[in-house]
């Protein structure tokens, strides 16, 4: 799997294999292919081989948990014609994924040397690394092929057109996405590649994107991390610990339109590109005026230190505010915002070079919220027009997805959520 964000179906399947769609794996007694990471390869990958996070719980794992340093991401569009081979998808997915986010091959029989193994096996003797796969369903699967019209949300409104997209179409949407966060590469791309296996035939890969280093803490344990601006990213980030901010800003609640949906929530994405070369050329009083922090301690420049609250209506000795109107964390403060927070979980993420020779790298934005139409979009609304961060950045690629609950053990799949 190569990381550029547009990976053709056909080049990503072909190396797979022959596998179709509905092998069975929910039938599969998980247990029965339990196997121990072999030590060695465990210590050697730099990891801890006991970070495990449980797949099963009242809300899906990757969204308030701590967030690993890597991931693989990847959108699919819904093929078949054929509900039932859609729910076999979604229930033979579920499996994969409980029986990966332990640390143990996906169920299926591996020893047949007539046909490919059900796990493709280059996760074998890796621990877990913090593995978390989450699901989401996007507003096109919820037409009429499958009769689910009468269950899509409300707040499963595509994203409109906002100020400064120059999005391009084989980066954006897709009926079904999976997040895979890991802390070892390999671990979070085993996920993509056995699902896209598993699904050949009812289900197509739409997109795809790696990436690399967490730009948000989603725990008060973990550090502030920087983007690849170089600034300290997420400072006041939700924490996924913070059971109140949690239910008054992320998880959907009584307010929603669909009982199915309650206890999760609606992910939206943003590939943002950053102009890394004419961000590299600016002075660094003009970084960080545009972002309103210290580039190096990261606190506002009206503070000393990183969680300082800021001081939006300190001015200078010009007589003009010291954080200025256009600079970003002023833009999207709660305070400015009538309370108004998301949580972030994005990535950076790099893909080589373009056709003339500057790199395309930049931010894979990842935010969970309670309904979209009532936080993101509003939020980009204003800093797409106003950001003075705007000029060293451009978004290409976007996507909605309505996250379901969490499962709270093996009796339930995926596929039992979204058809009820």
């Amino acid at each position: 799997m190569t990381s550029t964000g547009n990976l053709s179906r056909r080049r990503f399947l072909g190396g797979l294999g022959a596998a179709g769609a509905g092998v069975g794996l929910g039938a599969v007694a998980i247990a029965a292919h339990a196997e121990t990471p072999d030590a060695a390869t465990s210590a050697a990958s730099g990891v801890d081989a006991g970070a495990r996070v449980d797949f099963h719980g009242r809300h899906q794992a990757g969204i308030g948990t701590p967030s690993p340093d890597r991931l693989a991401f990847a959108a699919f569009d819904v093929t078949t014609k054929d509900a039932d081979a859609l729910r076999r998808v979604l229930t033979d997915w579920t499996a994969a994924a409980v029986a990966m986010t332990r640390g143990v091959p996906v169920p299926g029989n591996s020893d047949d040397l007539a046909a490919p193994p059900a796990d493709t096996g280059e996760a074998r003797g890796l621990p877990p690394s913090a593995l978390t796969v989450t699901v989401g369903f996007g507003p096109s699967l919820f037409d009429q092929r499958f009769g689910l019209a009468g269950r899509r949300p409300a707040a499963l409104e595509p994203i409109p057109a906002l100020p400064g997209d120059e999005l391009q179409a084989q980066r954006c949407d897709g009926d079904l996405v999976i997040q895979a966060c890991s802390n070892d590469p390999q671990v979070a791309f085993h996920v993509i590649r056995n699902l896209a296996r598993i699904g050949s035939g009812a289900v197509a890969m739409r997109w795809s994107q790696l990436g690399f280093g967490r730009t948000s803490s989603t725990s008060s344990s973990q550090a502030t991390p920087r983007n690849l601006m170089g600034f300290k990213d997420g400072t006041r980030n939700i924490h996924g610990e913070d059971t109140a901010a949690m239910d008054s800003h992320v998880w959907v609640g009584a307010e929603g339109d669909q009982d199915w949906m309650r206890g999760g929530t609606y992910l939206v994405s943003r590939r943002i590109r950053m102009l890394i070369e004419s961000w590299d050329r600016d002075y660094l009083a003009d970084q960080q005026a545009v972002f309103g922090r210290h580039k190096v301690s990261g606190a506002p420049l009206t503070g000393t230190d990183e969680f300082d609250a800021p001081d939006y209506h300190a001015k200078g000795s010009d007589g003009e505010p010291v954080i200025a109107q256009d600079a970003h964390i002023r833009l999207v403060s709660p305070e400015n915002n009538n309370g108004l927070r998301i949580l972030r979980r994005g990535f950076s993420y790099t893909d080589g070079i373009d056709d003339i020779g500057l790199l395309d790298a930049g931010l894979f934005f990842i935010a969970f919220q309670q309904d979209p139409r009532k936080q993101f979009v509003p939020l980009q609304r204003k800093i797409g027009r106003m950001d003075a961060l705007n000029e060293y950045i451009k978004h290409t690629g976007s996507g909605l997805w309505a996250c379901p609950p969490g499962l709270v053990d093996d009796g339930r799949t995926w596929a039992d959520q979204l058809f009820g």
